[in-house]
């Protein structure tokens, strides 16, 4: 990962993005949003990934005032420190958070080793409150993982489908083993980031990544815009929900990707 931070782009205008092209069913969740707020409230970190106004890193203030504000409607993903107080836990669990986010893309170059004591520590830590693990990888990160991760015990969500990049030295093989976590009991993967996925290369290059996730196991997987789209401003947020429609043709598949399984996840009463 380079030290330069990637620059960010004005908005996309609300008025250009398009209409979802099926009938979203009530109810449905966005499960990946980044909350930003105006930098005098709220710092960003000494080296940001990027800039617009910049991201957090454990400290989770601007989330928190949101969800404050929002109430019931939102759920929230924070990052940890190690030595957190249980106190600390309990308090954001009753503001609204529901799951700790592991960006283990800070973590690459550790031992492999050592990102799983990661893990396993989280784990223990949040698990009481039963909240689940969303899992911000490189997808050789994952593939090195998916064993591992096999055994965990906790609900987890592994962000942008894998992102099993062809660039990275990911092979088929190595996104078949990923597909084999979903018979498990815990694991889920977002249909997130297809144009992180696709790169120049167009969204019909996600579609049979996308279209194996839910054929495996369409109560195992949720649907996220990663709006604002970070230094991809101009992507149209309605165009990439529209994709569902493709990956899932069936109203029922659909219901369960954007509707039931996040309502599991985040623990919100059916």
């Amino acid at each position: 990962m380079s030290d330069e931070p990637e620059i960010s782009r004005p908005l996309r205008p609300l008025a250009t993005i398009s209409r979802p092209a099926f009938a979203v069913p009530a109810g449905a969740w966005d499960a990946h949003v980044h909350i930003f707020g105006a930098a005098e409230r709220y710092p960003h970190v000494s080296k940001p990934h990027y800039t617009l106004p910049s991201f957090y890193g454990t400290d989770n203030s601007c989330l928190l005032d949101t969800l404050d504000v929002v109430g019931d409607r939102a759920r929230g993903v924070v990052m940890i420190e190690s030595g957190i107080k249980d106190l600390e836990l309990q308090e954001f669990h009753r503001r609204g958070v529901r799951a700790v986010r592991l960006d283990l893309f800070k973590r690459a170059r550790l031992p492999l080793s050592e990102i799983q004591s990661y893990i396993l520590e989280t784990e223990a830590r949040v698990k009481p409150l039963g909240w689940h693990l969303q899992f911000y990888a490189p997808g050789y990160i994952v593939r090195d993982l998916t064993g591992f991760l096999s055994t965990l015990k906790i609900d987890f969500i592994i962000d942008h489908m894998g992102y099993m990049l062809e660039e990275d030295g990911l092979k088929s093989n190595d996104f078949a083993e990923l597909l084999k976590l979903l018979d498990g009991d815990h694991a889920y993967l977002k249909l997130s980031g297809a144009y992180r996925i696709a790169k120049k290369r167009g969204y019909d290059f996600v579609e049979p990544v996308a279209k194996a996730i839910v054929a495996r196991a369409p109560e195992r997987a949720v649907w996220g815009s990663d709006w604002p789209h970070i230094s991809n401003a101009e992507i149209d947020t309605g165009e990439l929900l529209s994709l569902l429609e493709r990956w899932a043709p069936s109203p029922s598949t659909r219901q369960k990707i954007l509707v039931d399984n996040p309502n599991r996840l985040f623990g919100i009463p059916t």
